[in-house]
């Protein structure tokens, strides 16, 4: 059951929100459908926040935490030098070594057991929080609830797959094999063989991350809320309530100040001195803006190569890689290449070199968002660290937050996503 939290001494009349990604847009956005006048400051891009660089899929299946036993014994083999998807770059070690620690001290089966409990209430009603925030917007049509599929490439990590995911806890969605049909349709996206399939029923995908970041801005700015493109640089505290100071020294209080900045957020926080164990997870993709790849093919994820494919509206997008360092560290164009390589291995309709992306996902170590109220302001609140759930949980966390900053109940159980836990 969710927490009771305490009443704020008021109803808030505004709220400044920090940080213009998918989970500060859903954030901002069910704040101002609340009645609660709302500012969402943005830093200006850099590049594509990862929020908008992902696969586009709403992955409510991902209920056990990544930071586990298992993921632990798949490393080695999962090197970016023998062929994997993770890299640890020899330059970020100082920034991804103590992060490692912390990771296998996550992993004991008890942390486990409570994160994927924590992970499942949450994961619960994520796609009914996304198919409410884009009804009242008006962009239903961009959530597609067609599933996903997984193939192999040869027998035996078919077989192996196949174990796996029949013994993995799928929270809500459910699995079954292909079948002769989908297995033929699968079989025209790639001259290469397919040695087997399966299919996820209740994850589903967004039709084109653009036009979501386009229909939500459109929905805040139509509700009434205000959108200021400015760096934050740091908080303060006084009197016991936080305000935010943007680059140039202007200075924003509010009711209500929510941190949602992303892999930017612990640098942020630890102007008020919270300590925030968080890393720049980045991932990778190329995308190509034409191809023959059916518009109605759900995601396809080619597990042997850890890439997924998925079709948007404005193309074709392959997306791997877990590479833990900085968010500032120059990308690894090997990352391209090798996702080049592996388009170009299946045959797959792609017209390459596809421009080129790369994003920070912001990754705590026990694979858990950080959702809560701070305990340095009363009218501080934070909602980051979503790792490869942001996309997933946005809709449902902003929900969470307006329902924490309003004084009522959140519809599931903030308390394993307080930054207590880390000490911080």
């Amino acid at each position: 059951m969710p927490n009771d939290f305490p009443s704020r001494p008021s109803d808030p009349q505004n709220a400044v929100v920090i940080g213009g990604g998918v989970v500060g847009l859903a954030t901002a956005l069910a704040l101002q459908m609340r009645g609660i006048s709302t500012i969402l400051i943005d830093s200006p891009p850099v590049s594509p926040a990862a929020s908008w660089g992902n696969a586009g899929h709403i992955a409510i299946e991902q209920v056990e935490p990544l930071a586990s036993r298992a993921t632990i014994r798949s490393m080695p083999r999962r090197l970016f030098w023998r062929g994997g998807a993770l890299s640890l770059p020899l330059r970020d070690i100082s920034a991804w070594a103590p992060f490692a620690l912390r990771l296998v001290a996550a992993t004991s089966p008890a942390r486990f057991r409570k994160g994927r409990a924590a992970l499942a209430d949450a994961l619960g009603d994520a796609m009914g929080a996304w198919r409410r925030l884009l009804g009242r917007i008006g962009s239903s049509e961009l959530l597609v609830e067609d599933g996903h599929f997984i193939v192999w490439e040869s027998a035996a990590s078919a077989a192996k797959g196949r174990a796996h995911w029949a013994a993995a806890d799928i929270g809500q969605a459910t699995i079954r094999d292909a079948t002769p049909a989908e297995l033929r349709q699968l079989a025209a996206l790639t001259p290469n063989p397919i040695a087997g399939a399966i299919r996820f029923s209740g994850s589903a995908r967004i039709a084109d991350l653009d036009a979501l970041a386009a229909a939500l801005r459109t929905g805040f700015d139509a509700a009434g809320g205000t959108r200021i493109e400015a760096k934050v640089e740091s908080l303060i505290v006084e009197g016991g309530c936080a305000a935010a100071t943007t680059v140039g020294g202007q200075r924003h209080e509010a009711d209500a100040i929510i941190v949602a900045s992303g892999a930017a957020s612990g640098v942020l926080l630890a102007s008020i001195g919270h300590k925030v164990p968080i890393i720049a997870e980045r991932g990778y993709h190329i995308q190509s803006a034409a191809s023959d790849w059916p518009m109605d093919m759900p995601p396809v994820v080619f597990e042997d190569r850890s890439m997924i494919v998925t079709r948007f509206r404005t193309g074709l997008r392959a997306a791997s890689f877990v590479e833990f360092g900085r968010g500032a560290s120059p990308a690894d164009p090997r990352k391209w290449e090798r996702l080049r390589q592996h388009v170009a291995a299946l045959g797959l309709s792609f017209h390459l070199p596809g421009a080129e992306w790369m994003g920070a996902r912001p990754t705590l170590p026990d694979y858990l968002p950080a959702i809560g109220r701070s305990d340095r302001a009363t009218n501080l609140f934070y909602a980051f660290g979503h790792q490869h759930l942001g996309l997933t949980l946005a809709a449902a966390t902003g929900d969470a937050v307006a329902a924490l900053a309003t004084g009522n109940a959140p519809p599931f159980d903030l308390a394993p996503f307080d930054l207590k836990r880390f000490g911080a």
